[in-house]
């Protein structure tokens, strides 16, 4: 497991839902990239309402249903492993936001996977 305390680097990449990379949705070809590059993690979030460069507003509001929701994906590393992996996002994302940010990590644990407890179980 990848430990990762302290400075890390925070890119948020906004894209939308209907994206895609050769017929697979854009954010989980990020996702699955990340895991392969050996990122501490990646999240993705749908949003309910927003609007990029274009200045068309997607909402998932009943009455104005949108098909293109927006989508934030979120990685947080090292900044040298962060920044060894924008020259893949700058290939996959053709319209969308990129953002770095300076975050400082408190606490990364994960779930041990042979006992499937989490890092706080045990702990007196």
């Amino acid at each position: 497991m990848t430990r990762l305390t302290g400075s890390a680097l925070r890119v948020t990449i906004f894209i939308g839902e209907n994206d895609v990379w050769h017929h697979r949705p854009l954010y989980t070809e990020i996702v699955h990239r990340a895991r392969a590059a050996g990122l501490a993690g990646a999240s993705v979030f749908r949003g309910i309402e927003g609007f990029g460069a274009s200045s068309l507003i997607h909402t998932s509001r009943l009455l104005s249903l949108s098909e293109d929701l927006p989508v934030a994906i979120v990685i947080v590393d090292t900044e040298e492993r962060v920044r060894a992996f924008l020259p893949q996002l700058d290939e996959l994302v053709g319209e969308g936001l990129v953002i770095l940010d300076d975050c400082e990590v408190v606490r990364y644990t994960g779930r041990d996977a042979e006992s499937g407890k989490t890092g706080r179980e045990g702990k007196k």
